[in-house]
């Protein structure tokens, strides 16, 4: 049995078309499709550090900043449901001086990341929050996603399949074949990572300024390998 491969590849695509005992018997190809929508949910990743000459000191003082904070996220509505613990550590600290390590304390960590499901509200949040937890607090991240991406992820399937059988016709018409019913669609990765929020680091130099933020909008990607017979 005679069995042919022919490959044609384009970036970092590959489309083959495949002939057994000199009949062509289909052609495959990669396809992506692409859905954009706006976020509904910030995950904020915020806490304290606190150093202090002894553990006790240390960490009643970052418990009573992160108690503020998250009664003021409370207060700004998100749920205690969607407040949880990322990371917690004690460390000692240390001071270098001509050769010598000398204890200067230490540092007590505590993070937390919170589910904001009213991202207009995000501003007041974070700022509210920084207010509420004094020198200490430490804001590590924003990140916007969209709660329930499954319309979004439908519209991008069919923009990927679609955007197959455009690389097929493609290939199949400079072959002088014609592009029949798929034999078989592979579903080969989903994207909708969150979008990172730039530029955190809160500057409240002009009174009762908040804190700019944007959500932007969010991409969500489906990638699909799919087998079409050839007429």
């Amino acid at each position: 049995m005679f069995l042919a491969l022919v490959a044609a590849t384009c970036g970092n695509t590959t489309t083959r078309v495949e002939t057994q005992g000199g009949q062509q018997t289909g052609i495959t190809v990669a396809g992506e499709g692409k859905a954009t929508g706006k976020p509904d949910v910030a995950i904020i990743t915020l806490g304290v550090s606190r150093v202090a000459a002894t553990v006790d000191e240390a960490r009643n003082g970052a418990a009573a900043s992160l108690d503020a904070m998250i009664t003021s996220m409370t207060a700004n509505g998100i749920a205690k449901d969607d407040i949880q613990t990322q990371q917690f550590s004690i460390s000692p600290e240390y001071d270098y001086s001509n050769n010598r390590q000398t204890l200067r304390g230490f540092r007590v960590t505590n993070i937390v990341t919170a589910k904001l499901r009213d991202i207009s509200k995000t501003s007041k949040v974070v700022d509210d929050a920084v207010t509420a937890g004094g020198n200490d607090v430490q804001v590590q991240n924003i990140a916007f996603t969209i709660d329930k991406p499954d319309d979004l992820k439908k519209q991008a399937r069919e923009a990927a399949v679609a955007d197959a059988k455009a690389r097929a016709q493609t290939l199949a018409s400079a072959s002088g074949v014609s592009v029949g019913e798929p034999i078989s669609i592979t579903e080969t990765g989903v994207t909708s990572p969150p979008v990172p929020y730039q530029g955190i680091a809160e500057d409240r130099s002009a009174a009762g300024a908040a804190t700019p933020i944007e959500p932007g909008t969010q991409d969500v990607t489906v990638s699909v390998t799919v087998t079409w017979s050839i007429e």
